[in-house]
């Protein structure tokens, strides 16, 4: 069987991953919060996680991974966004979830086994409140229930911050309820014009950190193998959720490895919307084809900052056109096709930028095989050059990779290749001009 490495971001280190019941391997990754379209960093713990989700799935098999992403349908500025645009926080909701789906799918994100949403959960977190609050580490002040940070000793191990650290961090508020500024907030009132459930404490609704705990505990276990998300999340989410899971449930950890997936910068700075640089997948995927933007962001270790440019998506966009070019007349492939190097590369650590490098030196069937395995060639080759990208009427960056493969079997003297590069184009309306200035092409439609 292969060893998979993981490195487990609460100990920092790369160690071998051993699941508590190799039957039932069982991950949890932190999902969206759907108030609006997700931006272009959203997709990268999605893709991440899908392709640990498939290595698991290859080596203990399709029936024997559980893998829970949730969604956070709860939530402020769901409710600002709702109370915006005059319409039911479950029209906003409905809406950005299907939205979701539509661009993860189009990225051929595997969709998980469970999708828990937060509010069909609420009986569970109200019960983990309540254990917390039996066993003193929590208490009820003014219609809001908060966990008590000291009553913890350890906390802030897992996110190995003091207490500066964690007060900036959390953007602690001061409240007169609270006992201590660090204590958090597991459940809240709610005004008329927010959504709110009965509970021992007055009508309300729950906490952020607390929905994941209960959702997680509900379809995995008290423990379980891996639990994943964005570096963003360490603290105070991760860490909060750590805390109460324990604390309720009298354990020493939730899950067993902890996995963080680096930041994404655009253009080489941090995405915001106040520099202009703020992008959506579904904005991305009107200007790159969805299996390019895959591709890119598998092009840098998860553990990376991607830088997201121009340069990059036209990088991907050739990759893929020479891959689909030697994988034309390849039928159906299976997982006894991948190489085994292939697969060593994704098991360690998922090495996604070596396993890429190993994909160049591949042809036919393996190729196939192999970039199938990482998500890769789910398109047909037609499909990915009739590829158009919004304002433009032809895939260009593909278009001048192939102009680019008949320039060099040109200089090769293979001319049945450049000729037969040459009918291909002209079989999807682009015409290409040869001079003593070089190559040009024109689209005639």
């Amino acid at each position: 069987m292969t060893e998979i490495q993981i490195y487990n971001a609460q100990k920092k280190a790369k160690m071998a991953f051993t699941p508590i019941d190799a039957n039932n391997v069982r991950m949890y990754v932190c999902g969206p919060t759907v108030y609006d379209f997700a931006h272009i960093g959203n997709a990268r713990p999605a893709i991440v996680f899908d392709i640990m989700f498939r290595l698991l799935r290859h080596v203990y098999g399709e029936n024997q991974v559980t893998y829970a992403r949730n969604i956070t349908d709860v939530d402020d500025k769901i409710n600002q966004r709702a109370l915006d645009e005059n319409r039911s926080i479950a029209e906003v909701t409905e809406q950005t979830t299907a939205q979701y789906h539509a661009d993860i799918d189009a990225l051929n994100v595997l969709r998980p086994n469970i999708e828990p949403f937060a509010t069909q959960h609420i009986p569970e977190m109200i019960e983990m409140i309540e254990t917390l609050i039996a066993g003193g580490h929590a208490y009820a002040a003014e219609n809001h229930v908060l966990f008590s940070v000291k009553s913890m000793p350890e906390y802030g191990k897992f996110s190995r911050k003091n207490l500066d650290e964690m007060i900036a961090g959390a953007r602690v508020d001061v409240a007169t309820y609270k006992r201590d500024e660090m204590d958090f907030v597991l459940w809240k009132p709610s005004s008329d014009d927010q959504p709110a459930w009965p509970s021992p404490w007055g009508n309300g609704r729950p906490g952020w950190h607390i929905e994941c705990s209960a959702m997680a505990k509900k379809h995995l276990g008290i423990e379980f193998d891996i639990h994943g998300g964005g570096l963003d999340l360490i603290f105070p989410h991760h860490q909060n959720e750590v805390a109460q899971s324990c604390c309720a449930n009298n354990t020493d950890r939730m899950a067993n490895h902890w996995m963080h997936n680096e930041f994404l910068n655009v253009e080489g700075e941090k995405m915001s919307k106040s520099l202009g640089n703020f992008l959506t997948i579904n904005d991305a995927r009107k200007q790159h084809p969805a299996e390019a933007l895959r591709l890119m962001m598998l092009m840098t270790h998860y553990r990376k900052t991607i830088n997201w440019s121009k340069d990059s998506a036209k990088e991907a966009v050739a990759m893929l056109g020479k891959w689909h070019e030697k994988t034309a007349n390849i039928g159906e492939v299976s997982s006894a096709d991948i190489p085994a190097n292939f697969i060593d590369a994704i098991a360690d650590d998922l090495n996604t930028p070596f396993a890429i490098s190993l994909l160049h030196k591949m042809a036919g069937t393996p190729l196939k095989a192999a970039a199938q395995f990482i998500g890769l060639l789910y398109e047909t080759q037609a499909d990915f050059i009739s590829f158009k990208p919004a304002g433009i009427k032809i895939n260009a960056a593909y278009i001048e990779a192939l102009i680019e493969q008949r320039n060099t079997a040109k200089t090769n003297k293979d001319w049945p290749l450049a000729d037969k590069i040459r009918d291909d184009l002209m079989a999807k309306s682009v015409v290409i001009k040869d001079s003593t200035n070089g190559t040009s092409w024109e689209y005639k439609k």
